[in-house]
Parts: structure tokens; sequence; C-alpha cells
């Protein structure tokens, strides 16, 4: 059971790192857009040449935000897991099936809740 312990423990961990990961490039991605929006006067509204630089700022900037509120769960499923509440349902207290938290390590609510 320890083992378990620690197993979720070291995936929230890696996936907490990966995602971190991911903002700081996102971050920087999003940074470099706008620095050459910034530098170039172009008609982005009718660019012959496909996605335009609102489309890319838009995408990049949507991106950012789902990692930056990933990374939040996972910070909330760590807090969980180091209470000892994790897998645990938030809603009506049950357990979390061990497959939807190999799916969605930082689910807070088991299928059935999750559905209503």
């Amino acid at each position: 059971m320890e083992a378990d312990r620690d197993l979720i423990h070291q995936v929230l961990t890696e996936e907490r790192v990966d995602t971190a990961a991911q903002i700081s490039a996102l971050t920087a991605d999003l940074d470099g857009i706008i620095e050459a929006a910034a530098m170039v006067a172009t008609d982005d509204e009718h660019d012959p040449e496909g996605t335009t630089i609102a489309y890319e700022r838009a995408h990049t900037a949507s991106l950012l935000s789902a990692a930056v509120t990933r990374l939040g769960e996972l910070d909330r499923a760590l807090a969980r897991h180091a209470a000892g509440d994790y897998g645990r349902c938030e809603s009506c207290g049950g357990p979390i099936a061990p497959e939807r938290l190999v799916a969605r390590p930082a689910a807070t609510t088991c299928i059935t809740c999750a559905r209503a």
C-alpha cells in the first residue's frame, strides 16, 4: 500500500513538473508572438498566408490558460495526497475508481458525481 502511495506521489509530481515546463514554454512562445507582432506592421486580418497573428496569439494564450489550470489541479491533488484524502470523491465521499485516477490523476470526483 505504501508503494502505491509513493507511486501516486511520483506520478502527480512528474505531471506537475511537465506542466510547469509547458507553462514556461508557452509563456515564452506568447511573449515571442506579442513581440513579433509589435515589430511588424502587418494587415493581420487579411493575411493570405494562412493563420493570423491574432489567431496564434489567442491559441497560445488558450493553451497557456489550460496549463495554468492544470497546474492548480495538480497542486490540489498533491495537497489531498499529503492530507490522506487523495482518491476520495469531494462530492459524495466515496472512492474514485483507480481507472479514473489513472486517466485523470487530478480528478476530484467519482465518475457518478462527475456525470451528475
